[in-house]
């Protein structure tokens, strides 16, 4: 995989120009939205309606036992994620006005939050949210490879939603899973040690209804190496620490009983 045409390219071009190229980059290539500002849409609106179910009113009253009556705000990330869970995948104007008024916080401190962090996407999404991860440990394992592998296969660029309205792609920074580079995102779980083969059949699969295997798809197991273990296969010695044993041995000693 070192040898991926991403990584000759990147080191063809320099480090220099890698640089470029990402920073080149614009927002909407990013993220859902591509804007701070809100967008009206017919489905979007201010006056659209929008109340948690029951079920997530139970769940908000667990969420806000967790702080203090005084920082009810602290509770606006979880109470936002759960709004767009609700919705789909995505957060519309009016939750983040019931979230403001649930939480008693100004409307505007909502959406400060609800744009700074990318995982909250304010315009409509497709059903499966596809993130490629294109960060350093990625980018040289054929992380570019995996995201032109997304697009070519789905018909779609990063941004963009298929007609069907069943996949989104984003491109995203680190996501936390570097040992098993590349990797994809979709929704919550992982797909890791990709290949342009294994990443077109998990595609295949949440396209025909079916559940791919989440985790590594090159057989190992979890971040241990593919050879399986190779070393400390017996019993672990010690720890030792005679001076902790020498304290141990003086206090059973102590407590035992004198005999009579």
């Amino acid at each position: 995989m070192l040898r991926s045409s991403a990584f000759r390219a990147f080191v063809r071009r320099g480090w220099s120009q890698q640089c470029v190229r990402r920073d080149l980059k614009t927002t909407a290539k990013l993220s859902a939205t591509g804007s701070v500002q809100h967008i009206d849409a017919d489905y979007n609106l201010e006056t659209t309606p929008f109340d948690f179910s029951d079920e997530n009113y139970m769940e908000i009253r667990k969420i806000m036992k967790r702080y203090p009556s005084n920082y009810k705000s602290s509770g606006v990330i979880p109470l936002l994620d759960l709004a767009q869970r609700q919705c789909g995948g995505w957060l519309p104007l009016s939750a983040m006005n019931k979230v403001a008024k649930i939480l008693e916080m100004p409307p505007m401190r909502v959406y400060e939050v609800a744009t700074f962090y990318t995982m909250f996407n304010r315009t409509k999404i497709g059903k499966y949210n596809v993130q490629v991860c294109t960060t350093t440990p990625c980018m040289v394992r054929g992380g570019y490879d995996i995201l032109e592998t997304v697009e070519n296969h789905l018909g779609i660029k990063a941004g963009g939603d298929t007609a069907d309205g069943l996949f989104h792609v984003m491109e995203v920074e680190c996501l936390g899973a570097c040992a098993n580079a590349p990797m994809i995102q979709v929704n919550d779980d992982f797909y890791e040690d990709l290949t342009p083969e294994t990443t077109k059949q998990v595609l295949d699969d949440l396209k025909n209804g079916k559940t791919p295997k989440v985790g590594p798809q090159n057989g190992r197991v979890k971040c241990m190496g593919i050879e399986g273990k190779t070393c400390l296969k017996g019993k672990p010695r010690g720890p030792f620490a005679p001076y902790l044993e020498t304290l141990d041995a003086e206090e059973k000693a102590e407590k035992r009983p004198e005999k009579s």
